[in-house]
């Protein structure tokens, strides 16, 4: 089983006044949907912005733990400093909440990949041109690097050493940010 961290402490700035992880996706909200896909693969962390988020209510009737994120308010970065220390040891995989094309099999299909390609430190999925999206694994031994990250750059580095899973579509990248994006999406679905 391989921790997931979810990265649901954005600020949804682009949907002007809505928030895009509370959006209706098939019944559910997008980070609920997010957090079911996930459960499979293993224990579920949610990083929050705030332990009284409105978010919290996709949680309910969920295994999934909220972590209480401050650091967001300083980006991905900070999200990812804070979050990371509050995982189980171990490799761990990280699904940015927006990412409506993934499904619990994309998740499963990359985790292979760290047993076949040991020489490398992080896993991830990718576009079929090779563009990196989601999901990622980080090893083990890359934990104390997350501590001196800043910003909304988030983890970019050991490009050398990243062994990249392509989809057959463009799913590990495709995420909803504005109204448009949903109207878009739900007129395809």
């Amino acid at each position: 089983m391989t921790p997931v961290l979810i990265l649901a402490a954005g600020q949804s700035r682009r949907m002007r006044g809505t928030d895009k992880l509370m959006q209706d996706v098939g019944g559910r909200t997008l980070l609920r949907r997010q957090i079911d896909i996930a459960s499979p693969i293993g224990p579920v962390f949610v990083a929050l912005p705030a332990s009284d988020h409105p978010r919290l209510t996709a949680l309910v009737g969920t295994k999934a733990a909220a972590l209480d994120v401050p650091q967001s308010a300083g980006g991905i970065g900070g999200t990812l400093r804070g979050a990371v220390p509050h995982l189980p040891e171990g490799p761990f995989m990280l699904l940015l909440a927006d990412l409506i094309g993934l499904n619990t099999s994309d998740l499963q299909d990359v985790i292979p990949a760290m047993n076949e390609h040991r020489d490398h430190l992080i896993w991830r999925g990718a576009t079929p041109d090779g563009k990196a999206g989601h999901p990622v694994i980080f090893a083990q031994s890359l934990r104390g690097e997350f501590a001196q990250l800043e910003g909304d750059e988030g983890f970019k580095s050991h490009r050398d050493k990243t062994y990249l899973h392509r989809f057959n579509d463009n799913r590990a990248r495709q995420d909803l940010d504005t109204p448009e994006d949903f109207d878009a999406w739900r007129k395809t679905s």
